[in-house]
């Protein structure tokens, strides 16, 4: 047999071994795929494409979908080892569908999973929230909502060390002209960094897409003792005043987180020197102004967890002086009565407003609410104390405010003071201006008493 002949039946043995080995074995494992600094590139920037397959391999190929196959080949430095392909300068062309292969001894193996590429700074950014909240118990979920006014076809959303996109989805046209993509994530764990961003892109580009939106964080929150929330200045602030609001705790946590309802920013602060057992941190938030009124809450976190804990009891935060009416404030029978009688605190504007809060000078309550009522062409609200007891004594203010921004309030009434007599004080009256907690006299607060409106 010549020697031809037989070093092809060498070869077409070798064939057949290896389809063998092949059929039992079954295909090759497939290979992993990624890109770092991430998938969604600014143009002009570089990235590098790595594909990682099993030991024995001998060289990869990058495919790209639409593109001549391979569209880029490259051998490790050893079998087995990992390659890198290099984008020095990310270019149009250079985004889409991408597969890697390897090939061993045993041939080429499976495709890895699509890995797509976008380039980014196309467009105008779009806007990424959460629905209801951005706080998340541990193990819940949440909706993110990534929307814009610019008719994006689909949406892309990326979180914080991720290889791969979270989701892609496409577009929700909405009545008003928005277009939108609803992104349900979850179970939220606090082992993991859930920082998102979203961009929006046009089907005719799929890979050409918009500005990164604002990154939007998530407040994994746990079981733990709950802080407590305090405005130095009381819930009702003025504008132009400085508001610092206080998170402190018995337990000794080593940071203090705060969120508004609603809002956006999730500053963070370490603790103060703790003192008297208690742990806390000061979080100063500036002039106000309108933006600043809304809902609050804190919470505490260990720096070796990112974990935080149960969130303190809601803090309202009412801007006064935001309406431009200023409500009358009246007493019935009188400003000075003896304890036992009943008493009312008549609240009334002219402008039409939805609700009126009665405020105690000095109280770390929040104020009292009630709805208004229209009566001979005012409107109004009845705030009743009965009986009345001591711990009524002092001065009050009351605002209105409309239900399309609870947070803001009008001007304050002219102060009114309400004098008690009779119990504890007789000999002693209590003293005039704000009080402390421990100077106020013993007796239910303005909390417990009749001033809070049932149900508010």
């Amino acid at each position: 047999m010549a020697e031809g002949d037989v070093e092809a039946q060498l070869q077409s043995l070798r064939a057949l071994c290896q389809e063998s080995l092949l059929f039992f074995l079954g295909p090759l494992p497939k290979p992993i795929l990624w890109a770092e600094p991430a998938l969604a590139i600014p143009q002009g920037s570089s990235l590098t494409i790595t594909c990682q397959g099993t030991p024995g391999a001998e060289e990869y190929r990058l495919d790209k979908e639409g593109s001549p196959a391979p569209w880029k080949r490259e051998k490790p430095t050893k079998p087995g080892d990992k390659v890198m392909f290099s984008i020095s300068h990310m270019t149009q062309s250079d985004v889409g569908i991408f597969h890697c292969y390897y090939v061993s001894p045993l041939g080429w193996s499976e495709p890895s999973e699509p890995l797509e590429l976008v380039t980014t700074g196309s467009y105008s950014k779009p806007s990424l929230s959460a629905l209801l909240s951005r706080v998340v118990t541990s193990g819940g979920n949440v909706t993110l909502q990534c929307g814009s006014g610019y008719g994006y076809h689909r949406f892309i959303l990326t979180k914080e060390g991720d290889h791969r996109f979270f989701r892609a989805l496409d577009s929700q046209p909405q009545p008003s002209g928005q277009s939108q993509a609803l992104f349900p994530v979850g179970p939220v764990l606090p082992s993991h960094r859930w920082t998102f961003r979203c961009y929006g892109c046009y089907k005719d580009r799929p890979q050409l897409c918009s500005h990164p939106s604002d990154d939007l964080g998530l407040l994994v929150s746990g079981e733990s003792e709950k802080p407590s929330l305090l405005s130095q200045k009381g819930p009702i602030v003025a504008s132009g005043q400085s508001l610092t609001l206080q998170c402190r705790s018995d337990v000794g946590y080593d940071r203090f987180a705060l969120h508004k309802e609603g809002g956006r920013d999730l500053p963070q602060s370490l603790v103060l020197q703790p003192q008297a057992g208690l742990s806390q941190a000061l979080f100063p938030l500036g002039t106000v102004s309108s933006s600043h009124g809304g809902r609050y809450r804190c919470y505490g976190g260990y720096n070796l967890s990112s974990e935080w804990s149960a969130p303190s009891d809601p803090l309202d935060i009412l801007v006064a002086g935001q309406l431009s009416d200023t409500p009358s404030l009246s007493v019935l029978p009188g400003p000075k009565v003896a304890s036992g009688e009943n008493v009312t605190l008549l609240c009334q504007s002219q402008s039409q407003r939805d609700t009126f809060l009665l405020a105690k000078e000095g109280a770390a309550d929040p104020p009292s609410h009630l709805r208004s009522e229209h009566r001979a062409q005012q409107f109004q609200a009845e705030f009743s104390m009965s009986p009345v007891t001591s711990a009524q004594w002092g001065t009050y203010r009351c605002y209105s405010s409309s239900s399309t921004s609870p947070f803001l309030l009008s001007l304050p009434s002219k102060p009114l003071e309400l004098l008690v007599s009779g119990e504890a004080w007789v000999s002693s009256p209590p003293p005039s201006g704000p009080m402390s907690a421990a100077q106020e006299p013993l007796g239910p607060s303005c909390s417990e008493g009749a001033l809070t409106h049932p149900g508010v």
